[in-house]
């Protein structure tokens, strides 16, 4: 078998222990080890100890100069005075200084039997009819709300009544996000109910709005 070949040490650049042998020796022998180098007794200034610190410091010169990145201006709406005028009436809508004209509402919804005048709705909505009885669906479900229509308006019927108000609410808090009892009852009336009913409508703010309908009766 070859011999193997005897590997030199390997050695560090960081050796504390250096010069550990000689001490040792030294003091065996009763030689003194040399004076440590004396201590500054007056402790550093901040200044003395941050120079310190920043000596090995050295400067990136390809940092000397950033590029900056200039956000663009948006340039700002040019309004016309018909949007100007749009602007003015919805804050005063908002503030209660103007009447919100529910007609213009993507919310207002009007029906009409085809055999009679579309000036009846008109009517009906500014109030001219004084409502007799009024049905509140407000916390029922579907298959609740239809029943209790359904006696409601076969009730009015049967009374005579010419003029009743429903209350389906405008479903800002339906799990749906979506009106479900105003969809169903909008489906109701031109069906079921279409030879019972003249017209329906979208009340006044003052009688619930977007959230209730004028129902006129044959």
């Amino acid at each position: 078998m070859a011999a193997r070949k005897k590997q030199r040490p390997e050695t560090f650049a960081y050796q504390p222990f250096k010069d550990l042998k000689n001490v040792l020796e030294r003091t065996r022998q009763g030689i003194p080890s040399p004076p440590a180098a004396p201590k500054n007794s007056e402790p550093l200034s901040d200044e003395e100890i941050f120079r310190n610190a920043m000596k090995e410091v050295r400067e990136i010169k390809e940092f000397r100069e950033l590029p900056v990145h200039r956000t663009t201006t948006i340039p700002r709406c040019k309004c016309t005075s018909s949007d100007v005028e749009a602007l003015k009436s919805l804050e005063e809508i908002a503030n209660g200084h103007r009447p919100l004209n529910l007609p213009d509402t993507q919310e207002y919804v009007e029906w009409i039997n085809e055999e009679y005048h579309s000036e009846v709705v008109r009517k009906l909505h500014k109030g001219e009819f004084a409502i007799q009885d009024f049905l509140d669906l407000h916390g029922l479900i579907v298959e609740e709300a239809e029943e209790e229509v359904d006696r409601f308006l076969r009730d009015a019927l049967k009374r005579g009544l010419r003029c009743v108000k429903i209350i389906h609410g405008r479903g800002l808090r339906s799990p749906q996000g979506r009106p479900v009892l105003k969809e169903s009852l909008l489906r109701w009336l031109p069906g079921r109910y279409k030879k019972n009913i003249i017209a329906f409508v979208t009340a006044r703010q003052c009688d619930g709005g977007l959230g209730a309908l004028y129902i006129l009766l044959r």
